[in-house]
């Protein structure tokens, strides 16, 4: 296999979903508050990061594909910052305004690179402007070459449905990172991206390896998938495709640092090899390749094609 650094360039992709604004307070803690048993985080530095379906924009333009952002924020000082930081890696960005709402931040405290605290400002856009967004997704299909829709759960794919369908009447493949436990929602897409908690709370438990295939081809059936993807933390990743062949591919992260927006990576990934001439062995060594390295990054971060093909080269 062979990947270069114009590899995805020609590949198109169209990311509709939750955009939220990943901020991160950094600082030490050597005192005890005073006021309850909880640290003092003295903060010296702050930094924004685009996170959700921002962040699988970044990810694909780190992978040196063009992407369009369709998304929803607030009319708030978030909001701008959010589209400051998309435009900066080169997405081309088509954010709808809803003045009715505050742009989703997830702010994090981290002290000697350990995440102290989380705290999540949540909102979901109203009806009128989802609608407004329905819209610009039709017109933001022609010419998009596949669709990756980015569900956070938080209310910004209400209509995944009819956009599934506007797009496999296209013809153009649809990939999802899904949340919640109702999957229904999700039928005829071409490849979901479940985590394997995810996955078990639509399922149920899974008590052996035998188990797991008989409940995932299940699950591949009902929704009318192309191909089925569980990541398993540090079992790997498995491949189900409409054949019913299972393919297995091993964790690659020699020393795991921080998982967030790993699944935003893999998704990334993932849209730009289920087209072209690869295996489903080779699409799930580039998924546990690029998974590898931002794991070992701190906070919402990026796989870019020079690394993936030096990660590569290395093998």
């Amino acid at each position: 296999m062979k990947i270069e650094l114009d590899s995805f360039a020609r590949t198109k992709v169209l990311v509709v979903g939750d955009v939220m604004l990943d901020r991160y307070w950094f600082g030490s803690v050597d005192r005890v508050s005073p006021e309850a048993p909880v640290p003092v985080l003295a903060v010296t530095s702050e930094e924004v990061r685009a996170g959700g379906a921002a962040n699988v924009a970044h990810n694909l333009r780190a992978l040196g594909a063009p992407c369009s952002l369709l998304s929803v924020v607030g009319d708030d000082d978030a909001g701008r910052q959010l589209a400051e930081v998309i435009d900066s890696y080169g997405a081309t960005v088509k954010l709808k305004i809803d003045p009715s709402v505050n742009t989703i931040v997830k702010l994090r405290m981290v002290a000697q690179n350990q995440q102290l605290l989380r705290a999540d400002f949540d909102q979901p856009p109203s009806d009128e402007v989802l609608a407004q967004c329905l819209n610009d997704y039709a017109d933001a299909l022609e010419g998009s070459d596949v669709v990756v829709l980015s569900d956070y759960g938080k209310g910004g794919l209400r209509h995944v449905t009819s956009m599934i369908e506007q797009a496999r009447e296209k013809n153009i493949p649809v990939i999802i990172d899904p949340k919640g436990d109702d999957y229904s929602r999700y039928k005829g897409a071409t490849l979901i991206t479940p985590n394997m908690k995810e996955f078990e709370a639509v399922v149920g438990s899974v008590t052996s390896e035998e188990d797991f295939s008989d409940k995932a081809r299940e699950l591949h059936k009902f929704l009318n998938l192309d191909w089925l993807l569980v990541t398993r933390s540090e079992k790997g990743m498995s491949l189900f495709s409409r054949d019913g062949t299972r393919t297995d591919s091993p964790a690659k992260a020699l020393e795991v640092y921080d998982v967030s927006g790993a699944g935003d990576t893999v998704i990334s990934l993932m849209a730009l090899v289920l087209s072209g001439d690869f295996s489903d062995t080779e699409r799930l060594e580039l998924a546990n390749t690029v998974a590898g390295i931002v794991v070992g990054k701190l906070g919402t971060a990026v796989a870019t094609i020079e690394e993936v093909v030096a990660k590569l080269n290395e093998a």
